[in-house]
């Protein structure tokens, strides 16, 4: 059964109307950074029906007084760092203000309509910006469907899973420079490829270009050099998700990958949506994940709980510079990863590598077991054997120049969807 708070419960409403498809309902409160036009200096929010609520007006107005943010001027700043950085303690009380003050439940804001002016900006006004000051990125390969669908590509159904797949969440160090914000147009990379009768490499456009449908999750917290970080007390260092696009030169990767794995094919760009789900926001959503006993995983890394996952859709669309409207080409779940977001935490820091706040822990591509929950171009389009048709006629192996790849994901609830927005990114031409 879901476990409800005060802030998740079903039944709450905000004192003002939002819809019932709205991805930010009362029950969400997702953070992010936003201007309120091009000429403001950027400033930290929450996302609300169709607007963003000014939590620099209300910090600055004293309505954050409890006894973990009273004197801490976080919501003043231009990342989220600092606040993320006081840990759940602050991101519990925080929340609890924002529900009563929208609810009504404390109605200074419900009964003050040039406060309202003030701190409740329309969604459709604002330029959002990247919400958190990104330390290291790091991106996993913890869908098992995906990584079998690959391996069985490449190396044939017999060996489609490496040796160590069932034993601990692969990953690689990403480039945090390059992680930017739904809307932002990326450009396709340039770099060295090789066709399998080809004597040597050419330089050129990557003529591959994919999408990879992950989710991202931000530290919150973290350990100290040196020492580990037990399972029991992974959650509490994740502040929460965002969806993830992290784009993919395929035929650059399949020439540099041996024997390091994915560098060039992989830092062009990596793009999060706007608005940081929190775990609490997320909490009636859990559920189960893989079994995962055939082979028995680890101590260290054997879930502190068995609900560590969460129920969240995904989706993926693509609009062709001559489509209309996003064609939805992939419908997949959260739940469907192998290895959970503790799971990769917990590894990544076994070694006594210091995860630090702010930090950006990816997914890996997110596949479900049926053809249309493939999360990646190069899986739907089984490497091109099977093109993507659209209803205007056109059709897909890969990304062509023009296209825009549009990412959403939501938690249904009774009444209310707990959602990501949308994480967009559009694909231009190279730069030669």
């Amino acid at each position: 059964m879901p476990t409800y708070d005060a802030t998740t419960d079903p039944a709450l409403k905000a004192f003002f109307d939002i819809p019932a498809e709205s991805h930010f309902p009362i029950q969400n409160l997702p953070y992010g950074v936003f201007r309120p036009s091009a000429k403001h200096e950027p400033r930290i929010g929450v996302a609300i029906g169709d607007f963003v609520l000014d939590l620099k007006v209300l910090q600055t107005l004293g309505f954050f007084d409890g006894p973990v943010l009273r004197n801490q001027d976080v919501f003043e700043e231009r990342w989220l760092n600092e606040f993320m950085d006081l840990g759940k303690a602050a991101r519990t009380e925080a929340r609890k203000v924002i529900s009563d003050l929208l609810s009504g439940k404390d109605d200074r804001l419900k009964n003050d309509p040039d406060l309202q002016k003030r701190v409740l900006i329309p969604m459709k006004d604002v330029v959002t910006e990247l919400p958190v000051q990104i330390g290291d990125y790091t991106d996993f390969y913890s869908s098992r469907e995906h990584a079998t669908n690959v391996g069985t590509m490449f190396r044939g159904k017999d060996n489609a899973l490496q040796p160590n797949w069932l034993h601990l969440p692969v990953g690689y160090h990403g480039r945090s420079s390059s992680v930017v914000i739904s809307g932002t147009p990326l450009h396709r990379p340039m770099g060295q490829t090789k066709a399998d009768d080809a004597a040597a490499p050419v330089f050129g456009p990557s003529r591959l270009v994919d999408f990879e449908l992950e989710m991202g999750f931000f530290v919150s917290g973290g350990n100290r050099l040196g020492q580990r970080l037990p399972m029991a007390e992974a959650e509490d260092n994740i502040f929460g998700l965002a969806l993830v696009n992290d784009w993919s030169a395929r035929d650059i990767q399949k020439w540099e990958y041996v024997p390091l794995g994915p560098f060039l094919a992989k830092n062009f760009g990596t793009t999060i949506s706007p608005w940081i789900i929190t775990m609490e926001a997320l909490e009636p959503f859990r559920t189960a994940g893989p079994v995962q006993s055939e082979p028995e995983v680890l101590d260290y890394l054997k879930p502190a709980r068995p609900d560590q996952t969460y129920d969240i859709r995904l989706e993926v669309g693509i609009q062709g510079e001559n489509m209309d409207a996003p064609h939805t080409v992939c419908v997949s779940n959260f739940r469907y990863l192998y290895w959970s977001m503790a799971q990769q935490l917990v590894h990544h820091a076994v070694t006594g590598c210091n995860m630090r706040t702010g930090d950006l822990l990816a997914s890996g591509t997110i596949s479900g077991p049926t053809e249309d929950s493939y999360g990646s171009m190069l899986e739907l389009s089984w490497r091109g054997s099977k093109p993507l048709k659209f209803p205007n006629g056109e059709e897909r192996k890969f990304l062509q120049d023009g296209d825009t790849v549009v990412m959403t994901g939501w938690a249904q609830g009774d009444g209310y969807r707990v959602g990501f927005g949308a994480c967009e990114g559009r694909l231009l031409p190279a730069v030669q």
